[in-house]
């Protein structure tokens, strides 16, 4: 993945140029898959509670696993009762399953256990989301909104609110839809978004109703005791910075920001990491999500104590929970079973 994201990023390349005829087959079937919804061909489900999708358009990592933690935290402030249902990408669930803070990555997924953990709400994997919305509900009925984490192309499942996340410093890359391109649709599907958040730095307009979202680090905790906690400029050198996320790049600029001197080791979004990987002396620090992984390694033994664990919190501007607590009770009140996003991706 590494290695094809590089061309997606630069304005011109052969690559691209090579792939583009991909790009076109790709839009076309997927113009076909959403009209086959938009036209009733293929079922949509309604739950009977509100629901609000967290996706983007583009792959990689854009930021919507803090986001989503920070919409389940402001929510039940705000007096809803919040459940998240997720994919479970890598894991291996067949059924809609529930996910607790020590359920197996390799069973439900690595982001869907770090959500159960830093939002501590119910928690349903299952590649149908409307399944697992379902066993959410059976299992907890006085749920009243339910997030769907990277949910905006998963047109079963009918939504409230559209949520879509832009990594700030990298935009859309080149434009182009899958392979040449980054782009799960084009650039005009954000239009039919409730809202943009757009994480990070970088400059542009990309929605009438758009947030800023900054990930705030804390402490470091080590792996093996999460008591532990210390600022990450005071871990003992040398220091090695090992991630398997969507855009590794943004977790080592966090740590320059902050005056980490460490070295950078990257594995692939979702890498089902292996005692072989970690290396052999020094300290490491590690995203969230690599700390979930990495936790459930058998082996792992007296290598715990050298890992440390960066959390990060996500921070909107202007106030993201506060305009969805009102949309949400304005749909409430008017009975609104809308589905937006299904005027259909946009070509290349």
């Amino acid at each position: 993945m590494v290695a094809v994201e590089s061309f997606w990023y630069r304005r011109h390349s052969w690559q691209a140029l090579l792939l583009l005829p991909f790009s076109l087959l790709f839009a076309l079937l997927a113009a076909i898959r959403c009209a086959l919804f938009r036209f009733r061909l293929k079922r949509i489900v309604r739950l009977p509670v509100s629901v609000v999708v967290v996706g983007n358009i583009s792959v990689g990592g854009t930021g919507k696993t803090p986001l989503t933690v920070y919409l389940a935290q402001e929510l039940q402030r705000l007096g809803w009762r919040v459940g998240i249902v997720s994919r479970g990408y890598g894991g291996t669930a067949k059924s809609p399953a529930e996910v607790m803070a020590d359920s197996a990555p390799g069973y439900v997924g690595d982001e869907p256990v770090l959500l159960a953990r830093a939002s501590g709400v119910p928690v349903f994997v299952c590649r149908d989301r409307a399944a697992a919305g379902r066993a959410l509900l059976a299992a907890h009925p006085d749920v009243s909104v339910i997030l769907c984490d990277d949910g905006l192309q998963h047109y079963r499942l009918a939504r409230d609110v559209e949520i879509a996340v832009i990594d700030g410093a990298r935009g859309l890359g080149n434009g182009l839809l899958l392979p040449a391109g980054p782009l799960r649709e084009g650039r005009s599907r954000l239009a039919a978004c409730s809202a943009v958040v757009v994480n990070g730095g970088g400059a542009g307009q990309w929605h009438a109703r758009q947030y800023a979202m900054q990930l705030q680090p804390g402490l470091a905790y080590r792996l093996d005791d999460p008591q532990l906690r210390v600022l990450a400029t005071s871990l003992p050198q040398p220091l090695t910075a090992l991630c398997g996320i969507g855009n590794p790049q943004r977790f080592f600029a966090t740590l320059r920001q902050m005056g980490v001197p460490c070295g950078e080791l990257a594995f692939p979004d979702h890498h089902a990491f292996a005692l072989a990987d970690i290396p052999p002396s020094g300290t490491l620090i590690v995203t969230e999500k690599d700390a979930v992984k990495l936790a459930a390694l058998p082996d792992l033994g007296a290598a715990g104590a050298r890992i440390w664990v960066l959390p990060v919190q996500a921070q909107l501007a202007p106030d993201l929970a506060k305009w969805l607590n009102e949309e949400l009770h304005g749909r409430q009140t008017a009975g609104n079973s809308g589905l937006p996003g299904l005027q259909g991706p946009a070509g290349v």
